[in-house]
């Protein structure tokens, strides 16, 4: 397959800190935590009580309210997000050019709020009062689904899951999908809205979330050595990605590239990383293949840095592994310190802030961070952001299921 290069033009974002992809740029890289005490329900009595919610969300900002009630919350953050990154890429589509403009949005659980809701509905009053709507709601592809009619968009369509690896892997396919020259332009990321009962519930049933409820906003602590589980955390990430020749022809402001993407599988365990993270570094090598760099060309990593004890030091040892000494003076952070886990979403939104390192040269910061974890040795830009030339971005993610991703972003040169 001939290597064609493939452009990021527009960006969204709904995250637990912003509202958009600028606002919530800005509150990381400032060290915001978007993390507070769930207020989606009553979380007395639940182990774990925080999260990161979306904060005065108005989805009638996108579509009217009928419409919206028959949308699970996950698909009304991507139609949002969707709606910022093709405003931001100021891109037209009409009859000559919709069946070259496809959709890979994905969600790792997708509508399970709806699902939640319409369970008490016939618990409460039989099967024959659910909402003829719950269907279409609760459908993970039903985000990717809602994107295409909105905006017009015949191309390829559908949704990626592969639980939090889940964004990573929808950009990575969507420029896959315009390199194999299936389209001109995807619209690419993910979304999630999993702040409920049984979500938190389960994941605390696992023991794999804080319970640092006492102390919301320090309880995502990546890489640290008090870490003692992740929070979840809910949102959207969207991203327009265009064959650099479509971009320049229609004369687009171009964020930078997706130059390369791995996908490999641990094939070990359902949950628990292999302490080596020999899956993630194969991914992390076959991203650097692609993109045709040496790791010495990388300068900043967003890790997938979840906040649990296996996570971290398996993607630590697997960085280590990829990039030999470089990885020592390589910055390397976790966003999710200040968002909390979007699960599914996490991969769009951190692609947008890859992109956004490299627009602004400044890496954002792993906030939490008192002390240091011997078996997490590497630079993980304590607390406060950093200026730096950044000329290629990594963003990791990781899912249950042992599903792995990696992306290499790179600034746009002509």
């Amino acid at each position: 397959m001939a290597r064609s290069r493939i452009v990021v033009t527009g960006m969204g974002a709904v995250t637990p800190v912003g509202q958009t992809a600028a606002e919530s740029w800005r509150a990381v890289f400032a060290g915001v935590s978007g993390i507070a005490r769930i207020t989606r329900f009553d979380p007395t009595g639940f182990a774990a009580q925080i999260a990161g919610e979306v904060k005065d969300f108005d989805v009638r900002q996108y579509v009217a309210a009928r419409e919206a009630r028959r949308m699970d919350r996950f698909t009304q953050y991507a139609v949002a997000a969707g709606q910022e990154a093709m405003d931001d890429a100021d891109l037209r589509v009409d009859a000559r050019n919709s069946d070259r403009v496809g959709v890979f949005v994905g969600s790792g659980i997708g509508g399970i709020e709806s699902l939640e809701a319409q369970f008490a509905v016939m618990a409460a009053r039989g099967p024959s009062r659910l909402s003829p709507f719950l269907i279409p709601m609760l459908l993970t592809d039903t985000a990717a689904g809602a994107i295409s009619i909105r905006f017009g968009l015949r191309g390829p369509n559908l949704a990626v899951v592969s639980a939090c690896a889940t964004g990573a892997h929808a950009v990575g396919e969507g420029a896959a999908a315009i390199r194999r020259g299936d389209a001109d332009v995807m619209i690419c990321g993910s979304s999630e809205a999993a702040v409920t009962p049984m979500t938190i519930a389960g994941f605390a049933a696992m023991r794999a979330l804080s319970t640092r409820n006492a102390a919301p906003p320090a309880a995502s602590r990546p890489f640290e050595k008090q870490r003692d589980g992740f929070v979840v955390g809910e949102g959207a990430g969207i991203v327009v990605l265009e064959s650099l020749k479509h971009a320049l022809d229609r004369g687009a402001r171009i964020y930078g590239e997706v130059a390369g993407y791995g996908a490999t599988a641990d094939a070990s365990h359902i949950t628990a990383p292999p302490e080596d993270g020999e899956g993630a570094a194969r991914a992390m090598q076959n991203a650097l293949r692609q993109a045709q760099l040496t790791p010495q060309d990388v300068q900043y990593i967003n890790a997938h840095g979840t906040s649990t004890p296996l996570n971290d030091r398996a993607e630590t040892q697997a960085i280590k592994t990829v990039f030999g000494d470089h990885a020592g003076r390589m910055a390397v952070s976790s966003t999710k310190s200040m968002t909390g886990h979007l699960l599914g979403g996490a991969g769009g939104v951190e692609s947008v802030f890859c992109l956004k390192a490299m627009a602004d040269n400044l890496v954002p910061p792993t906030i939490n961070y008192q002390e240091p974890d011997p078996e997490c040795d590497l630079d993980y830009v304590p607390n406060s952001a950093r200026a730096a030339t950044v000329h290629a971005a990594m963003n990791n993610s990781f899912g249950f299921g042992g599903h792995n991703a990696s992306l290499v972003f790179t600034r746009f040169e002509a």
